[in-house]
């Protein structure tokens, strides 16, 4: 069992994350998630970043992330610009949804 947890841990992690913007501050949590992107992109682990705001509803925004590991998405989580990103849209976001996963390869591979 022990072992299952360390291969989980080192394996790649996938991350969608969905925020929702309370009425009224849709542009400006969109400014925010904005600034995550460049200092995200340059830490260690990281795949990729893909910010996304829908078409149909403006305050919906789904960042789309890889990760070499877990432990390395956890480092990010405690970055300086995710905890600024956290302090300064904690009245803007109604809904956040995060999602972890590990890509599912096609049968018989």
């Amino acid at each position: 069992m022990r072992r299952e947890k360390e291969n989980v841990a080192l394996a790649p992690l996938t991350i969608i994350a969905k925020l929702k913007a309370k009425p009224g501050s849709e542009d400006r949590l969109y400014k925010e998630c904005r600034k995550l992107v460049a200092p995200t992109l340059s830490e260690e682990g990281c795949i990729n970043y893909d910010m996304h705001r829908s078409v149909e509803d403006p305050g919906i925004i789904m960042f789309y992330e890889n990760w070499e590991t877990k432990p390395l998405w956890e480092q990010h989580m405690e970055s300086s610009h995710l905890s600024e990103f956290s302090a300064a849209t904690e009245d803007m976001v109604e809904v956040w949804e995060l999602f972890q996963g590990e890509k599912v390869e096609a049968q018989g591979s």
